[in-house]
This record gives C-alpha cells, structure tokens and sequence, in this order.
C-alpha cells in the first residue's frame, strides 16, 4: 500500500504550471490583504496616538472636559506684555474687556474652530444616528415581513427585490439631493433633524430590508405553522414566533447601518447639518414640535470643515485629530449597543 500512497502523493504534489499560477495569485491576494489591514491599522494607531492626546491628559480629569462639552470657537492668537497667548472667542472679549486701552494696538490673528469643544456636534451626530436609524428600522422591518410573509412570488415583487439591491449603489451624495429637493424644499421641512432623519433613513433602508429578510427566512418553517395550528392568525404568528427570532439577524444590519448613517457627510450637509449654531435643538423652543425642524451641527460635516475649508496650521491640528478621535468612539459606542443587545438576543431566543 506504500507504493501507491507514495505515488499519489507525488502526483498531486508535483508542481505544474496551473499549480504555480494559483500560487502566486493566492500570495498576491495575501499580500494585497495584509497591506490594508497593515494600513488601516497605521492610520487608526495614528488617529488614536494623536487625538488621544487631545481627548485625554495626564493631570487629573485625566480628560478634557472643555473639548468634549463646550461649543467650537475661533481661536483668537496674540502677543501681550511680551507672552503669546491664544484665547478662545469668549475669553478673548473677557480679555479685551478688562485691558481695552492695550488692546487696541496689539495684532491679533483668529483661527476657525481652533478654541472651544465639540459638544453640540456630538449631540446632534447621536441624534441623526439614533432618529434615523428608528426610523429605517421600522420601514424596513415592515417590508421584509411584506416580502418574506405576505408577497407571492412575481414579476413585480422580482423588479421590487431588484430595486432595493441597486439602491444599496447608489452614492450617498445622490441620496442627500434627493433629500433637499424632497424635504427641505418640497415638503418645506428646511434644514432640520427631520429632513437629515428621513434622508439617512431611506439611505441604509437598502440594507436593513435585504438584511431583515434573510433574517426572517431563516426561522424555521415549524415556528409558523405550529402557531397556525393552534389558532393563531398569520400576523399573530409572526409577531409572536418569528420576528423576536429574526431580531439578533436584524440587528446586524443595524450595526452596518450605523456605520454608514454615522459617516455621511453629504446627506447631512444638504438636509440637516449647520457649519455653526449657537443653541441646542431643544433650546430656545416656542413648543416642542419645533424641535424636529431644528438644524445640528454634526461630527461628520465639522471633520470636513476644519480639515478642508479653512485653512490649516498648528492651532487646527488638534481639533482634527481630537474630532476624529471622538467622532470613532462615538460610532463604536452606538454600534457596540447594538451588538450586545444582539447577543443578549441570541442568548434568548434559540432554535
């Protein structure tokens, strides 16, 4: 039995030129591989290291609570009695204030959202995520019970299932138009939370109906038909013994959702997102329905602003590095939510 053992395995093992190909496709392909994971760690490694240094210090808070809760400032930087100083817009006019006289002859140069924190562009990226994301969520949880339940199988059902795959392609900036012309000007919703949730919403609605109605395929046939067999009507039945098992399924695409609703900027600057605003959405309302047509500022379009449409110096730097620092960690958190309610999901609901 050796000599045939030994023979195969020559035979198998003997290097062709298919054999070789192969080889150094699998090689390219691995190499490909471990150079962007060994990019993509670079660049995190490098936004971690240097926005760290911004978000955290090594004097106790240990944090710098002044970048994460005050509102973005222009920097105003001077020299006074021989010391360079480098105040924010509300200090700055403390200052000038308290020596008037000399400050009237001291150059000043002012630098764009250079001082100040980003607190209300954390608050206003967590409200389009979480507003948009529940909103897409309950579209698209009721069109795949639709598609996967109700719907017989048919031209037109084909053509709807053809339509949300290539909507998924569509480029956000395509989707953010889509939103101004509809929401802010036709429904005249303006630049407001609404007009960014319902833009973002029907952005990742692709993905979390395509995503559910797998999610939904999967449970098995057994769970309906014993609760049809009990007396349970068809919608008792699915939302009974169906959708809590297709829940952890769902979720996973709310994770993906949330990535990409979190990093768009070009929906948001078209519906939502304001360069500055002075209050809160919940502030300065005349009832609380106008809070849905207030603007925001928000981490994604602050990104953009300071890394491309001012100008850049030493003093920008670290805002850049400190926004895109937190702007990670803010999406990670979401995500993250998602992922252990998921898990919980799972743990509860087996077959």
């Amino acid at each position: 039995m050796s000599a045939p053992t030994t023979t195969a395995a020559a035979i198998f093992n003997r290097s062709t030129p298919a054999k070789r190909v192969e080889q150094g496709a699998f090689w390219l392909l691995r190499l490909a591989t471990y150079f962007v994971l060994l990019s993509a760690a670079t660049i995190f490694i490098d936004i971690g290291w240097k926005g760290g240094r911004v978000v955290f210090q090594k004097q106790a808070p240990f944090i710098n609570v002044p970048f994460l809760t005050e509102a973005p400032e222009t920097l105003s930087v001077f020299e006074f009695d021989g010391k360079k100083m480098a105040l924010g817009d509300r200090a700055f006019r403390q200052f000038s204030a308290a020596h008037e006289e000399k400050m009237k002859h001291v150059a000043v140069e002012t630098y764009a959202y250079s001082a100040g924190g980003i607190f209300p562009n954390i608050v206003g990226t967590v409200l389009l995520v979480f507003g948009s994301i529940t909103i897409a969520l309950v579209l698209g949880v009721l069109s795949a019970v639709y598609l996967s339940e109700y719907a017989t199988d048919g031209p037109f059902i084909r053509f709807l299932r053809l339509s949300i795959v290539n909507l998924a392609g569509v480029p956000s900036i395509v989707f953010g138009l889509f939103g101004a012309g509809l929401f802010v000007l036709t429904f005249k919703f303006g630049m407001s939370l609404l007009s960014g949730w319902l833009t973002l919403a029907f952005m990742v609605l692709p993905i979390i109906i395509t995503a559910s109605e797998e999610a939904l395929k999967a449970v098995p046939k057994g769970y309906r038909e014993g609760s049809l067999a009990l007396g349970a009507t068809k919608f008792q039945a699915i939302t009974t013994n169906v959708l809590p098992y297709a829940l952890p399924g769902i979720l996973t695409s709310s994770v993906l959702a949330i990535a990409r609703v979190a990093g768009e900027t070009a929906p948001i600057m078209f519906t939502a997102a304001f360069v500055m605003r002075d209050e809160l959405p919940w502030q300065g309302l005349s009832k609380w329905t106008d809070f849905f047509f207030q603007g925001v500022m928000a981490l994604p379009y602050h990104i953009y602003n300071v890394a491309s449409k001012i100008p850049q110096n030493e003093y920008t730097r670290d805002v850049q590095y400190g926004t895109v620092f937190v702007f990670l960690f803010t999406v990670a958190a979401i995500a993250m939510t998602a992922v252990i309610l998921r898990q919980r999901l799972r743990k509860k609901y087996k077959w």
